[in-house]
């Protein structure tokens, strides 16, 4: 097969913002798993307004938004795209669009359901596409992601536990979280929570330490609660962007992982911390439950003191820890980036046969 994949994420100045984790992250391993386990297809890897060879079977766009154009409205080749998730659709009260937004989703939903094909994260992402964007089921196909191989559970007395900790000035024992600051990560409340029991609590994530931002678009008020929730307390630590090598170590430093989100499509740093080995306290909301299964210890996203009670609990207790911790790397096995690639593949081989038939 011929096949083109939009990486403009990866090279756009103005899709940079994807090259932090997220879009860029599911761009580049499925590039690099594709020409590890599929080499005898060709691949063209191309970026918005390049001319495609003539005898490409189907082009991929692996990102999509939308309230942003980034599908074209009329489309030369069998086109196959990637909705990560429509958590701004599903609650659009804390993620007002506009006039512009509304007028670019209605442009960007006429572009979707004329794709001859969608994969998406999850059960869960699946069924809101068919509610608001009116596609049928039969047209999306659930392919899960997976953590690259890098995340793996070190030895106790590795070294590079300590000098993550000594890097970051951090205490022996803490709480990490990973991700952005959007109002489905429920971060002002995992705050909060922590506060509350006064444990120590690491984040990772850009937007934690962004000061120029817009503070009047409501998309960023969770950012503002979080970060004045933060300021003068000792046993919050901001780290900002953090480097795939340390943020490994993070999750092998970390007594447990948290994600109390709200919603989530995926929850990718869930599935990072589980392969680490490290306990992950999180709820059951949107995909959750179906990427954690039984390795989590389950709170609710919209009770602060369940959420503070929940973690102070696996926090002191090293049984549970370990028993999570034991779960979650089981759990972690059931995803790869070859069964991630190789299922992609098989949607692109469908909607091609589907052409000759």
């Amino acid at each position: 097969m011929d096949i083109a994949i939009d990486v403009s994420p990866l090279i756009d100045a103005r899709n940079l913002a994807h090259r932090v984790r997220g879009t860029g992250f599911y761009i580049e391993n499925l590039k690099k798993s594709l020409l590890q386990y599929y080499p005898r297809n060709k691949y063209t890897f191309f970026t918005r307004g390049e001319n495609l060879p003539k005898d490409t079977d189907l082009v991929h766009y692996p990102y999509f938004e939308p309230f942003f154009l980034t599908l074209p409205i009329y489309k030369k080749y069998k086109t196959i795209v990637t909705v990560h998730d429509l958590t701004p659709l599903v609650f659009p009260k804390f993620f007002p669009r506009g006039i512009k937004g509304e007028l670019k989703w209605q442009l960007q939903k006429i572009a979707l359901r004329r794709a001859d094909a969608i994969i998406t994260d999850s059960q869960s992402s699946k069924k809101d596409i068919v509610k608001k964007a009116g596609i049928s089921d039969s047209k999306i196909n659930v392919v899960y992601l997976a953590a690259t191989e890098s995340f793996r559970k070190f030895n106790p007395f590795d070294r590079r536990i300590a000098k993550v900790k000594k890097k970051f000035g951090l205490p022996d024992k803490f709480i990490l979280y990973v991700g952005d600051v959007t109002w489905n990560k429920n971060l002002p409340r995992l705050v909060e929570a922590v506060n509350k029991i006064n444990l120590p609590l690491v984040m990772a994530g850009k937007a934690l330490v962004d000061k120029y931002f817009d503070k009047t678009n409501p998309w960023n008020q969770d950012l503002i609660k979080v970060q004045e929730l933060a300021k003068g307390r000792n046993n919050i630590f901001s780290l900002g962007f953090v480097e795939t090598e340390d943020l490994v170590s993070l999750y092998n430093s970390a007594t447990l992982f948290t994600m109390p989100s709200i919603y989530e499509g995926f929850g990718l740093p869930i599935l990072e911390a589980m392969q680490c080995g490290c306990p992950v306290v999180t709820t059951k909301e949107g995909s959750i439950r179906e990427v954690t299964g039984e390795a989590g210890f389950y709170v609710d996203a919209y009770d602060i003191n369940d959420i503070s009670n929940g973690i102070k609990k696996v926090f002191t207790s090293d049984t549970l820890g370990e028993e999570l911790s034991k779960k979650g790397i089981i759990q972690a096995k059931k995803f790869s980036w070859e069964k991630t690639a190789e299922e992609t593949l098989n949607v692109y081989k469908k909607v091609v046969m589907d052409a000759t038939i």
